[in-house]
């Protein structure tokens, strides 16, 4: 073969799949059969049963002819001890993570293996969508169109990407095996998976058209759990990795980030306490951005009910700012690391694709 050959590179390149599951029965045979109607076929796909004690394994079982199925010896209680114990037995030469209640865009192989055929690439960070249910599925279609039309590709060209989704991202095995130990010290994996990679200097990049669809809480009792899981993983994960912000873009970014973050929170919750009037107006000024965006964000995505989402989103608002404020002086001022797990509430979402 002749070296440096596209082609060639894409004959020898092999990809393997690894889920964690724990109770996935509503979603994981349709996570499944999106994995498997693949345009490039996964060359191996491993799940992690975590002891689940739905039928899981049952449904997962069915697939044996197609898949690697293994279990845990006992109830791990998080993502990222049922993925270390998966990644034992992965041989390809890229590895891809997702969850058990998201379904892989067809095109999703075809287009991270692109990616890597640039040696110097060692992850991808794809693109997250939210299946549709209800008005907080739909205030997050919203988030997730800001952020990542917007924000991440903003971090794509200042060579920052600052979290690869857990629902569709890919790295160099090797790397993976290297870099992204598991310490369990942590409540996202991912974002701490995406600190080592940059305090190591490689290379991530952000495919938009490497799509996943994800199950998002669809209740007010799991959203909270999910933000305040993701709020305390960010400051946990900046505590321990506050060495990247010697570097200036690093930096600027994190700053933009949490900075920002405390002092809006900051203005939402205490403002009305001291000047209503001022609260109204700053409130105001917010929520004509918001619609401008929503505009947008319903055009770019091709859902109009996305028009709707700012009526919903100012009461996720003052909630996303007290978790926020919550989790930064939990995490932070008074160092209490919240490590325990929360699985997601599950509704009967229909798993399709848009």
């Amino acid at each position: 073969m002749t070296e440096g050959n596209p082609a060639s590179q894409e004959k020898m390149m092999t990809i393997s799949l690894l889920i964690p599951c724990y109770n996935e029965e509503s979603g994981i045979e349709a996570s499944l059969l999106s994995c498997l109607r693949q345009t490039r076929p996964f060359d191996q796909l491993v799940f992690v049963n975590d002891c689940s004690t739905d039928r899981t394994l049952e449904i997962l079982e069915k697939y044996r002819d197609r898949v690697t199925v293994v279990s845990t010896p006992k109830n791990t209680g998080n993502k990222s001890s049922a993925q270390e114990y998966g990644l034992r037995i992965v041989t390809g030469d890229i590895l891809v993570t997702t969850d058990g209640d998201t379904l892989l865009d067809e095109r999703f192989v075809e287009e991270i293996e692109k990616d890597f055929h640039d040696p110097e690439v060692a992850a991808v960070a794809g693109y997250v969508k939210s299946l549709p249910y209800n008005w907080l599925t739909l205030c997050r279609a919203f988030y997730y169109i800001v952020g990542q039309n917007l924000h991440k590709v903003a971090q794509n060209h200042l060579g920052y990407v600052f979290v690869m989704p857990g629902a569709a991202s890919a790295f160099r095995t090797e790397v993976f095996r290297t870099c992204c130990t598991f310490d369990h010290d942590t409540i996202t994996e991912d974002l701490d998976f995406t600190y080592k990679l940059h305090r190591s200097d490689l290379l991530i990049v952000y495919n938009q058209q490497a799509i996943s669809y994800t199950q998002d809480p669809a209740t007010l009792h799991g959203y909270t759990h999910q933000m305040r899981r993701w709020y305390s993983g960010g400051w946990q994960n900046l505590r321990k990795h506050i060495s990247v912000t010697q570097h200036p873009i690093r930096a600027m970014e994190l700053s933009l980030i949490y900075i920002e973050g405390i002092v809006f929170s900051t203005l939402l919750l205490v403002t009305p306490f001291i000047n209503l009037y001022l609260s109204l107006g700053i409130l105001a000024g917010y929520m004509c951005v918001v619609c401008i965006l929503a505009a947008w964000a319903a055009w770019i995505g091709k859902r109009p009910g996305i028009l709707l989402a700012p009526i919903p989103y100012l009461l996720l608002l003052y909630l996303n700012a007290y978790l926020f404020m919550e989790t930064f002086f939990t995490e932070i001022i008074v160092q209490r690391k919240r490590l325990i797990w929360f699985k997601p509430d599950r509704v009967d979402i229909p798993f399709k694709t848009p």
